[in-house]
């Protein structure tokens, strides 16, 4: 008999997860996606053309709130968990949710989910949102076209809008943002590997976006999102760790996963991290991955114009996923700020403007920053008032993006600019010359 299934996710593993194994299957049969973490994605339909032969209307994508709902009223036999950066207790409390409501709770094998490649390939992933994992792929993008090797970057997937015009998408130009309607979120991760001077890929069909990249490239370079676990099965497995959340690696879905099957363990940010949570961070790696080559490494801040943090009132701008679903209470911005002496940081809340009032009652532990929220048009112009309303004398952006090229901020500006630094030997770089040289 035909199982009935829904799918939870958050727009990314969700849709690979059916593309992989549910699509086509004629032992499933997928009643609905549920969507949680980014705004608004919900409300959509996964598209006939997308979903295959035993779909011919779609897949409707139904809100998380409404799970046990969809359950009872379609009699579902079987749920899907397919999403990341969750703590393991509230893994367990939606499990309890579906078990509850008479339906198996599944959540599939790392490694049945990930596609081979016909080119090497090289994963960065990481144990939560925030740890500097882009900045990591960057390096190795650098260090292996340095080698003389075509390298293609694919990006975790952050399809928030058409789905049928986004699944497949190539970046090379700034164009490309406009011609793909980037959100700020899809702006940060794709913009700097664009300076760089090399491709990123990403899409929604991720088997498809595969045979494109591998049109372009010697090595892929996969650029993980959230801590979600690789799409594609690595030649070279990085995980990125971040000793200022000491023990989240232990107590977050799927990031203890990606802990437990990496090759490489990079401790970053030990330069701004206590001695005492960097020893943690490794005596945990040590324990449940003794195989894992560690290498300890600097997130190294700078900032365009220090002079004109001294002494001022300064607004700090963060990226909006660390701040919101990654839980981070700081980030390169503050740093910056204490760095380089900032009199004092003005709290946004006072001033916010609408779907930012939202944010904030969603995420009420993200204190006196401003997360860089983008997903929607709404969004960047509240983001753009809250940021112009704010009683500052500077607003410092240590988002990845210059964002005065989508926001007309009437305040003098300073952009944070971060960057990985090898901290100790072996190096990532020597790690990558060893394995691909």
């Amino acid at each position: 008999m035909t199982e009935k299934v829904i799918i939870m996710g958050a727009a990314g593993r969700d849709f690979h997860n059916f593309n992989v194994y549910f699509r086509d299957n004629e032992r499933y049969e997928v009643v609905c996606f549920t969507a949680t973490q980014i705004p608004d994605i919900e409300g959509r339909c996964y598209p006939a053309e997308l979903a295959g032969r035993l779909y011919p209307e779609g897949i409707p994508i139904h809100s998380d709130e409404r799970l046990r709902e969809e359950i009872l009223e379609n009699g579902v036999d079987l749920v899907m968990f397919s999403y990341s950066d969750i703590r393991h207790e509230e893994v367990m409390h939606k499990a309890s949710i579906v078990t509850a409501a008479g339906a198996d709770f599944m959540i599939a094998g790392a490694p049945y989910t990930m596609i081979e490649a016909e080119k090497p390939i090289v994963s960065v992933c990481a144990v939560r949102t925030g740890c500097g994992k882009s900045q990591t792929s960057r390096e190795a993008v650098r260090v292996l076209k340095d080698m003389g090797l075509r390298v293609v970057t694919i990006r975790h997937p952050m399809p928030y809008g058409d789905l049928m015009k986004q699944v497949v998408q190539r970046y090379e130009k700034y164009e490309d943002f406009e011609k793909h309607h980037c959100t700020i979120e899809e702006r940060e991760e794709y913009e700097p590997v664009i300076a760089m001077g090399s491709v990123v890929f990403a899409g929604v069909d991720y088997g498809k976006v595969l045979k494109a990249a591998e049109k372009e490239a010697d090595v892929i370079v996969w650029d993980g999102g959230n801590n979600d676990t690789p799409f594609y099965k690595p030649d070279l497995n990085i995980v990125v760790f971040d000793p200022h959340r000491a023990g989240h690696e232990l107590t977050y879905h799927p990031g203890e996963t990606n802990m437990r099957m990496c090759d490489v363990a990079i401790i970053n940010k030990v330069d701004s991290a206590s001695p005492e949570d960097v020893a943690t961070v490794k005596h945990n790696i040590e324990r449940n991955n003794p195989g894992a080559l560690i290498i300890e490494a600097n997130s190294e801040v700078t900032v365009d114009e220090p002079d004109a943090i001294r002494g001022k009132r300064v607004l700090v701008i963060e990226d909006g996923p660390t701040l919101t679903h990654g839980e981070m209470k700081y980030g390169a911005g503050m740093i910056a700020a204490q760095r380089f002496g900032a009199a004092d940081m003005v709290d946004p809340r006072p001033y916010l403007k609408g779907t930012l009032k939202q944010t904030f009652e969603t995420y009420p532990d993200i204190g006196p920053l401003l997360p860089a929220m983008g997903y929607s048009k709404q969004q960047v112009r509240d983001l753009e008032a809250t940021i112009n309303a704010t009683d500052c004398d500077v607003v410092i952006s240590a988002t990845p993006i210059d964002i005065t090229g989508l926001l007309k901020v009437e305040k003098p500006l300073v952009r944070v600019h971060y960057r990985y630094r090898d901290n100790s030997s072996p190096t990532l770089e020597t790690v990558l010359r060893e394995q691909f040289g």
